[in-house]
């Protein structure tokens, strides 16, 4: 088997995805926990400046998702066409809501109407919301495992994907999200929205801490194949330390106001909590929880070895140039929000 810096080409496709799904997860992670929060603010300056401090850069940060898909596909089409298939309605519902985000924020300043308005603006929220749920609900049936039968295939119901430990981590999700956004509008607003957003930053902190500890002891308790790993590899448990420091930097560095800073451990803590599953299944992709020879695996879901180094090379040229992009991006458009005439 091919090999690049003593790595295997499915484990280094393993880690070009997971790279890719963590700059997703990052940058769109904290314009879905802003939309979250839009229905809380009150006034329509304070709506309208929080919808221009993600106005330039959602759309870009959505590109990391298309790049995830597409890398997902063209390296693990066994994964992709099995997962796919099986959380179609979960993944439809997913789309849709991003359309009806995306349509919310172009058309909101369209009409003048207050009722138009504010039709757009639960939208947006209700929409932001359910993305960020819907991606924890996702997760959590990867982590815990679903009913992958001969060929791969899904042999349960989709209602099986609403248990309890998928709305667990769903909810999870939603409030990192929503700690991460509420850091990131802090840092692009002033005066009284600033201040507000204090506020509602230290209520997502203990939102997000309470079902992170929640959702751990469910795991350690009803999941244990998660911890196996850590528990066969103790050098292994650097990770959660990580992670742990990670999430107890956020609040300390706010206190401080020192947001830019919260925000950067923000991410760093989905990036630990990414690697920690990450680790957790390799090289498993998803567990069949009806037998583990169903198990899709890096090996057995990616293409051939030909493909995935072509594609290496590709993303080799491609990803810095998406950084650079990224980059370029949110150094256009550092600074505090303010409106004019070409403002959302």
């Amino acid at each position: 088997m091919a090999t690049f810096l003593g790595l295997d080409y499915p484990t280094l496709w393993f880690l070009v995805v997971g790279a890719l799904f963590s700059g997703y997860a990052i940058l769109d992670g904290f314009d879905l926990g802003a939309g979250a929060w839009h229905l809380f603010f009150r006034k329509e300056k304070s709506r309208r400046i929080a919808l221009n401090a993600v106005g330039p850069v959602w759309d870009g940060n959505e590109v990391w998702l298309v790049i995830g898909g597409g890398a997902l596909f063209a390296g693990f089409p066994v994964l992709y066409a099995s997962v796919f298939s099986a959380m179609y309605i979960p993944f439809m519902l997913f789309l849709a809501f991003l359309i009806f985000r995306a349509v919310s924020i172009e058309f909101r300043s369209k009409e003048e109407m207050k009722w138009w308005r504010n039709l757009w603006d639960v939208s947006y929220c209700i929409s932001s919301t359910m993305l960020a749920l819907l991606l924890g609900v996702v997760m959590g049936n990867i982590l815990q495992g679903i009913a992958l039968g001969p060929g791969h295939e899904f042999t349960g119901h989709w209602l099986e994907f609403i248990n309890p430990y998928s709305v667990l981590v769903g909810i999870t999700v939603l409030a990192l999200f929503m700690m991460h956004g509420a850091i990131y509008l802090i840092m692009k607003t002033e005066g009284k929205l600033y201040e507000r957003l204090k506020e509602l930053l230290k209520n997502a902190i203990i939102f997000f801490v309470v079902m992170y500890v929640i959702v751990t002891m469910y795991s350690l308790v009803f999941i244990p194949h998660l911890s196996d790993r850590f528990r066969n590899n103790p050098e292994l448990f650097i990770v959660p330390v990580l992670a742990f420091l990670s999430i107890a930097n956020v609040p300390r560095l706010a206190t401080k106001g020192k947001y830019l800073m919260a925000f950067i451990f923000s991410s760093l803590t989905l990036s630990f909590l990414l690697i920690l599953s990450a680790i957790e299944l390799y090289p498993v992709l998803v567990i069949s929880t009806l037998d583990p020879v169903y198990n899709i695996t890096i090996y057995n879901a990616a293409s051939s070895e030909k493909s995935l180094g072509i594609m290496l090379t590709i993303a080799a040229v491609g990803g810095p140039l998406v950084i650079m992009y990224t980059v370029f991006v949110y150094r256009t458009f550092w600074g505090k929000v303010k409106l004019d005439e070409t403002s959302y």
